[in-house]
């Protein structure tokens, strides 16, 4: 059997020289965020940017929900990838960085595709519950994954993505000495997706590990 590659520091600015370029507002974003010591962690790594590009032109998607926000790097690599068409709606309830992530989408002329709502996304994915979307993108406070995850099922069309990113939560979901509330939560839910016989879905080594589900 073969065994996956360790992506060292080295192997992945190989790859990322290797791959298209992300735009010049995208880069903006991540040197952005570079200056925000350990806040920098709420960024989605390069390489999931990639994916997220192919798999919306791959799959034909035109209306995404974005789940968590931050400075907007995710939502800009989604918004850049969706047709003229397309529609991204991405809630967070961070009034200050959802201010910066759409001066970024006004600088990368993507802000007429893309809705903000600022307020916390529980209250907002009540109030969009009767809409319908062809993939979702969960990346926000850890604890409430399951409940996203919930409402979100709801709200894809059949065979729409629902993508959910951490689940690998920096490896300690595997290691059964970690114990803490946001390993446990995140291996709950691991369990329970993988247990769902609404999707199919496999976690993907990217980043921080993301599960992608195909809703049937």
């Amino acid at each position: 059997m073969g065994n996956n590659i360790e992506i060292s520091e080295k192997i992945e600015r190989y790859i990322n020289n290797f791959s298209f370029k992300l735009s010049p507002v995208q880069k903006e974003i991540i040197d952005y965020n570079n200056t925000l010591g350990n806040e920098k962690r709420m960024q989605i790594a390069i390489s999931q940017c990639y994916f997220l590009h192919l798999i919306i032109k791959i799959s034909n998607i035109k209306n995404v929900l974005e789940i968590g926000t931050f400075t907007g790097l995710s939502a800009l690599s989604i918004a850049i990838a969706l047709p003229e068409d397309g529609k991204l709606t991405a809630l967070d309830k961070n009034k200050e960085t959802s201010k910066i992530a759409v001066s970024f989408f006004k600088k990368a002329k993507q802000d007429k595709k893309i809705q903000t709502i600022v307020k916390p996304a529980l209250d907002s994915l009540d109030e969009l519950k009767n809409l319908k979307y062809d993939m979702v993108f969960i990346d926000a406070d850890k604890l409430n994954y399951k409940e996203y995850y919930e409402k979100s099922i709801k709200m894809i069309n059949k065979g729409g993505l629902i993508i959910i990113d951490n689940v690998l939560w920096r490896g300690e979901v595997a290691d059964e000495d970690k114990m803490d509330k946001f390993t446990l939560n995140i291996r709950e839910l691991n369990e329970y997706v993988s247990s769902d016989e609404r999707v199919e879905q496999i976690i993907i080594p990217l980043g921080d590990g993301m599960t992608v589900c195909r809703v049937l």
